[in-house]
């Protein structure tokens, strides 16, 4: 099967129709259009190099904020206030550090320029947020994503301090739920987030959801 390359015009082919590991199409730009449509559809961009790939994986490693887990060490780091919390207070920052951080496993980052300032305009938008840690005065961690009706569709986090992340991603997931946000997308499975509650669920329950609630 070969794979779909978008051009000028605003489409995506039918997410069932991707590849065995969820790639669905390249090409195209990353103009607010593009990406609000691919995030209605459940697809999302995820590529190193210029020509962004888009995907729609089979299962979708999502949370349901009422299913969060928190360890009892970080349970003790929220009662010793080690961090301080806030949101959109330093957007450009946070993806800035997301870009920047060394990750196990990757060479390189997919967090290219051009992402960077397409985010940067979503965010501008009050399309994509952001949730930061603090100590000291400096950010040491944060989060940022999309957030879509009554859902959230996380990007990425980075961390400078040891459990900072995982802190702001807590506090985030505490504050979506009392907003009313009813699910929150991680995309792809990592272990980190495993620990705090996410789960897989087939993509044709993920796009029910989708329909459901963006």
């Amino acid at each position: 099967m070969s794979l779909p390359i978008l051009d000028e015009k605003i489409w995506f082919p039918p997410i069932e129709t991707s590849l065995e590991d969820g790639l669905l199409a390249m090409g195209g730009d990353l103009s607010p259009e593009r990406l609000i449509k691919a995030y209605e559809e459940g697809i999302f961009p995820w590529y190193e190099g210029e020509t962004p790939l888009w995907w729609s994986p089979n299962p979708r490693f999502v949370l349901p904020p009422s299913q969060l887990k928190v360890s009892a060490t970080m349970k003790q780091v929220i009662k010793r206030k080690e961090f301080v919390f806030t949101t959109n207070t330093a957007f450009d920052q946070v993806i800035a550090h997301c870009k920047k951080i060394k990750r196990e496993g990757q060479a390189g980052t997919w967090i290219t320029n051009a992402v960077e300032k397409a985010y940067n305009t979503l965010h501008e938008m009050g399309i994509a947020h952001s949730a930061e840690a603090w100590k000291d005065g400096k950010l040491v961690g944060g989060l940022y994503g999309i957030k879509m009706g009554k859902l959230f569709f996380g990007e990425s986090m980075f961390s400078s301090v040891s459990n900072a992340s995982k802190f702001a991603f807590i506090s985030y997931v505490k504050q979506l739920e009392a907003e009313g946000v009813v699910l929150i997308d991680c995309q792809v499975y990592t272990e980190h987030l495993e620990s705090l509650g996410a789960q897989m669920i087939p993509r044709d329950d993920f796009k029910k959801l989708l329909y459901t609630y963006r």
